[in-house]
């Protein structure tokens, strides 16, 4: 009889011994599981951050390719005759001062991009700074070229004041010419331009963004929206750990994922299909 109950209680021993290791194994195996998927979330993190400069940099080095593009075409207008090529010549001028000023916004950015992100690479901050090298190189060819060209128009001025009444209307043409570049300017500009907002449900109400569950149906707050121009701003950090957007965009122009400190970034992929249904945007944090 002892003898049996010995071995029950060993027996006992026994299962609660294993449950243990089962029960440890178990804790060992969910520990692993967070682990991993924390540092998947890392990686994740650091490959977005480094696509999303891969990205700028390619549009800076095809911002490079078209300027580059437009000064040859600007070397053979500046030496044919006649209005048409005074007028290819004018408008491949403002293509590359407006194509410099992107590329600038854009290494400006990628700056920004690096100074936030996770990713410290020393290659990475050597091409920008060859990058900025090639704009300030540009620039000088454009301020070279600009004095060029204005030496040609005091020689065609001089020639135009042996005609009789031309004066006035060369004047009129350069005053014409000027408002409509003014206008083209403007409108690209307006074609461009986006507004965004971010804040708590209160903070947007107080606004009259957000009304009775409604966004932007009664008379809101337009200054309160940041304008941003869609062709370089791509990326808004959110600076929350919860984000819901509240306006109406296609779920595959944008992601919408946690940075390496758990705070939300929206990264618009397709800007033109993302602002296409409306030019405000609305998100809602915590």
């Amino acid at each position: 009889m002892k003898q049996s109950f010995f071995l029950l209680l060993s027996l006992c021993s026994l299962f609660v011994f294993v449950g243990c290791k089962q029960n440890k194994s178990s804790e060992k195996d969910v520990a692993t599981i967070q682990m991993r998927d924390s540092l998947n979330k890392i990686i994740t993190q650091r490959d977005n951050e480094i696509n999303d400069m891969v990205a700028t940099l390619n549009e800076i080095e095809q911002g490079f390719r078209d300027i580059n593009q437009a000064q040859g075409r600007v070397t053979v207008a500046k030496d044919g005759e006649g209005a048409n090529s005074k007028q290819r010549l004018r408008e491949n001028i403002q293509f590359i001062q407006s194509a410099m000023a992107q590329n600038q916004e854009l290494i400006e950015k990628l700056k920004r991009q690096l100074r936030e992100s996770s990713f410290n690479s020393e290659e990475l901050k050597k091409t920008i700074a060859n990058l900025s090298q090639q704009m300030e190189e540009k620039n000088r060819e454009m301020a070279a070229l600009q004095a060029e060209l204005e030496a040609k128009n005091i020689h065609i001025a001089e020639l135009d004041q042996q005609i009789s009444g031309l004066n006035q209307d060369v004047a009129n043409l350069k005053q014409e010419s000027g408002e409509k570049s003014q206008t083209i300017s403007q409108q690209d500009k307006q074609l461009n331009t986006a507004w965004f907002v971010f804040g708590t449900k209160s903070e947007l109400k107080d606004q009259r963004i957000l009304v009775d569950g409604d966004v932007l149906r009664a008379n809101f707050n337009k200054d309160y929206f940041t304008k941003i121009d869609i062709r370089v701003d791509k990326e808004i950090k959110l600076y929350s750990k919860s984000a819901k957007i509240l306006t109406s965009h296609p779920a595959g122009s944008y992601t919408l994922q946690p940075d390496a400190n758990k705070q939300y970034i929206l990264r618009i992929t397709n800007p033109q299909a993302f602002w296409g249904a409306s030019r405000y945007l609305v998100i809602q944090v915590k």
